[in-house]
């Protein structure tokens, strides 16, 4: 499903990522453990086509991703949940969750709403109220569901359990284990193996801008 193979990227000239391979069968879990500043959120916006890169190629579903625009993922059913959430403040929670179906124009993804809310349901609670509003945590599930309602193939989540509290972290855990059930991939950040220990297929370490696979049973 993502085949990622020999990725170099750099930042204003400073070498991040060095030759990293990584792979995420169709329907497959796959975590992407590393400290802070390992290099974790620079691989991913570079899969979302949000950092140029310097070497390598990015693959989804048989499509060469390195060189396309990054609005094309939202078209081809990756969804991605930056660390940092990125909701619009003064738009309501629903508002913020479509965002992704007007820009892409793809009203058909409007049915998975339903489905989203019922996964969620949590954020069909507060769907009315704007995300200026919300807590961190609630902010948390809702970049969630927004990049549910394009991501039916592929989700990138980037560090989706860091500074929640740990009611919320099961809850999460919980969600992703579900998507499972529906054929999603999913590739997942942590800064350790806390949450994704037991939810994940595939590990994969990175260690100063170099990523290597683990076996999931053997790693503390």
């Amino acid at each position: 499903m993502l085949e990622v193979t020999n990725l170099s990227v750099s930042i204003a000239r400073t070498n991040v990522l060095h030759d990293v391979a990584l792979n995420v069968p169709a329907g497959e879990t796959a975590g992407l453990i590393g400290r802070n500043g390992a290099g974790k959120t620079t691989f991913m916006r570079s899969v979302m086509g949000l950092l140029p890169v310097q070497g390598g190629e990015i693959r989804f579903d048989g499509l060469v991703l390195t060189d396309m625009p990054a609005h094309r993922r939202a078209h081809l059913r990756v969804g991605y949940m930056p660390e940092d959430r990125r909701l619009v403040p003064e738009l309501t929670v629903e508002e913020n969750i479509l965002l992704p179906v007007w820009a892409t124009r793809r009203t058909e993804d409007m049915k998975r709403l339903d489905w989203i809310y019922e996964l969620i349901a949590e954020v069909a609670d507060f769907r009315t109220r704007r995300a200026l509003q919300l807590s961190g945590g609630q902010q948390k599930l809702v970049a969630l569901a927004r990049a549910l309602i394009c991501g039916s193939k592929l989700l990138l989540l980037d560090e989706p359990f860091e500074g929640v509290a740990p009611v919320l972290s099961r809850r999460l855990v919980k969600i992703v284990a579900r998507l499972k059930d529906e054929g999603v991939s999913v590739l997942l950040s942590e800064s350790d193996y806390t949450h994704s220990s037991g939810l994940v297929d595939h590990l994969f370490v990175i260690e100063r801008g170099v990523i290597t696979e683990r076996d999931v049973t053997g790693v503390n």
